[in-house]
This record gives C-alpha cells, sequence and structure tokens, in this order.
C-alpha cells in the first residue's frame, strides 16, 4: 500500500475527525458522523499497521482513534466483572507466558548469587573490600537482624514495600533497553551472595538463611519475574517475530505492565511477612514454612489459573477495543 497516497485520500475525513471530536456540542447530525468517521478511522488503521506499518502514522492515528472513542463511548469505568476477570485471567495469563523466562532468570541469579558468595567467603581480599573486620561483625552480629526490627511494623511493610515495587516497575519499564534489568538483577545476586558470605564467616549462615527465608522466597521471586519481563521486552523488540516490530513492542508491552501491577500486590504480602512474621518471637520453621506457602500460592495463582487463562485465549492485553489496534463496531 501507498501510503503517501492512502494518507492523501483520507486527510479530508481524519480533520473532519479531529474537528468533531473537539467541538464541545454536537448536534444529532453531528454525534451520527462522528460515529461514522471514528468507525472509518479505526479500519484506517487496522489497515495501516497491517499493510504499511509506519511508526509516526500509527503513532498518530492511534491517538486520534483513541480520541474518538473517549468522545463516542466517555470514560468507561471499570466493573466487578472487570475486575475479576483482570485478577483471575490477566494477570495469571501474563505471569504463565512468563514462566519459562522466570525460572531462567531464577536459575542464573542463583548461580550468580552463590558463585559470589563463595568467593567472596575463601578470598580475604573481596572480604575485606567489604569493610574492617570489626565493621563486618558488627553487620554480621547487630546490623543484619536489627534491621528487620528497626522501624515499626506497619511503617516498615510500607517501606519494604514500596522500595519493592519501584525496583519491579524499573526492571519491567526499563526493559526497552536491556541494560537497566540486568543491571538491577546483576546487583540484586551480589549483594545477596556477598551478605550470604559475610554470615558465614561469623558462623551465622544458618540465621542468614531464616532471617531472609520467610520474606525473601516471595520477594525474590518477584524481583525476579520483574527481570523476567524487562528482559522479554528488550528481546522482543530484537525478534519481534512475524509481527512488526511496533506493533509487537505494544502488545508485549502492555502485557507485561500486567505483570508489574501483579507484582505489586505480591511484593505487598511479602512486605507484611517481613515487617510482621520475620521479626516475631516464633519459632523459625513456622516463619519459613509461611514464607514457603507465599510462594507456592503464587506458582498455583501462575500455573493453574495462568494456563487456564492462556487456553481462553487471554494474554495479560489489553481488549482490542481499548488497546485500539482493530477495528470497533459501534452499537
Amino acid at each position: 500500500m501507498d501510503i503517501d497516497a492512502f494518507s492523501a485520500a483520507h486527510r479530508d475525513q481524519w480533520e473532519r475527525l479531529d474537528h468533531l471530536v473537539s467541538r464541545r456540542r454536537l448536534t444529532g447530525a453531528e454525534v451520527d458522523e462522528l460515529v461514522g468517521l471514528y468507525r472509518s478511522a479505526a479500519r484506517d488503521l487496522s489497515r495501516i499497521r497491517t499493510s504499511a506499518p509506519e511508526p509516526q502514522l500509527i503513532a498518530t492515528m492511534s491517538t486520534r482513534v483513541a480520541a474518538a472513542r473517549g468522545r463516542v463511548t466517555g470514560v468507561r469505568e471499570a466493573t466487578p466483572n472487570d475486575v475479576r476477570r483482570y485478577v483471575l485471567e490477566s494477570v495469571p495469563a501474563a505471569l504463565y507466558r512468563l514462566r519459562w523466562w522466570t525460572l531462567g532468570v531464577t536459575a542464573v541469579e542463583l548461580a550468580i548469587a552463590v558463585i559470589v558468595g563463595v568467593w567472596t567467603l575463601r578470598s580475604p581480599e573481596a572480604m575485606s573490600a567489604l569493610g574492617s573486620p570489626s565493621e563486618l561483625s558488627t553487620y554480621a552480629h547487630k546490623q543484619f537482624e536489627s534491621y528487620y526490627s528497626a522501624y515499626e511494623a506497619p511503617d516498615f511493610a510500607a517501606l519494604v514495600w514500596t522500595n519493592n515495587a519501584r525496583i519491579a516497575a524499573v526492571c519491567v519499564a526499563g526493559g526497552i533497553t536491556g541494560i537497566l534489568p540486568g543491571y538491577m538483577l546483576y546487583t540484586n545476586a551480589v549483594a545477596l551472595g556477598q551478605a550470604g558470605a559475610v554470615m558465614a564467616d561469623h558462623g551465622l549462615f544458618g540465621l542468614f538463611l531464616a532471617l531472609i527465608s520467610p520474606h525473601g522466597l516471595l520477594e525474590l521471586t518477584c524481583v525476579f519475574i520483574a527481570g523476567a519481563a524487562g528482559l522479554r521486552l528488550f528481546w522482543t523488540m530484537l525478534v519481534p517475530g512475524p509481527r512488526p516490530r511496533a506493533t509487537a513492542l505494544a502488545t508485549e508491552g502492555r502485557s507485561l505492565i500486567t505483570v508489574a501491577v501483579g507484582l505489586t500486590a505480591a511484593l505487598a504480602v511479602a512486605g507484611l511477612i517481613e515487617a510482621f512474621v520475620t521479626p516475631a518471637p516464633v519459632p523459625w520453621p513456622v516463619k519459613i514454612t509461611a514464607g514457603a506457602l507465599t510462594l507456592a500460592l503464587l506458582w498455583a495463582y501462575t500455573l493453574v489459573l495462568g494456563r487456564r487463562a492462556v487456553a481462553l485465549g487471554r494474554t495479560g492485553d489489553l481488549a482490542e477495543e481499548d488497546a485500539g489496534i482493530s477495528e470497533v463496531v459501534a452499537a
């Protein structure tokens, strides 16, 4: 398709649509005209995406169609059924489609943490680079454990949740760079390995595992999922498959933002465990069991509900009429 000729042939209709959208009041005839032009513009956008994926024109037309849709339909309020579908279908479908990336990132992260930990423990130079002997002793015997009770539990839960949710969002949103999620995952693994090495060097590795396991099983998994989401977005940019690159990035980007929203809820649970369960005066097996159960629930949510949602055709993306990528037929 000759995109210039196509644009010239439809420019008058598009400009008329823009004019009607910008009007505060419309007559009955103008409303009918607006609906007709909106449907025509939606068809034009679909044809452009399919036959001549020119990024600038697609962006302009997407904005035009979205503005017209808002004028025709008004602001759409979320219904209880929308919320149920989002929680039980969209989020688990997005997580399920990301499962192999998540497992891959988890394996690499744990391997890096173990390698860094063993190397730091066996290398006096690496250990000394982390601090003086007295500083490391204070960290191992006092600071590491006191960190979990330094704040009031509600404030600590909010602080932890805000920080971890920010990290997850940055990993997903910065995925297009490829560097940002990789850097954040690497630094997270290195910090984990070094902390374990310091605790092990002072004979407190068991305490280290006991302190991080209740919340860390869920929290670290959420970080791994966020990193996997960011890396998958980067991979989509490099290898979009049969879809135009802009379309593939838009589709995957919307799905992975759904992942970020789901992780926000999971990280809130991890923050509550870290603030209320980790420092609680209860046996460590009970705390670790609580952490293991929350991780099992996350994976059950992903695999059971996610598999079912994907079988129904869900991807975690917006519906086509909300995403503005296909023709919308007015009732």
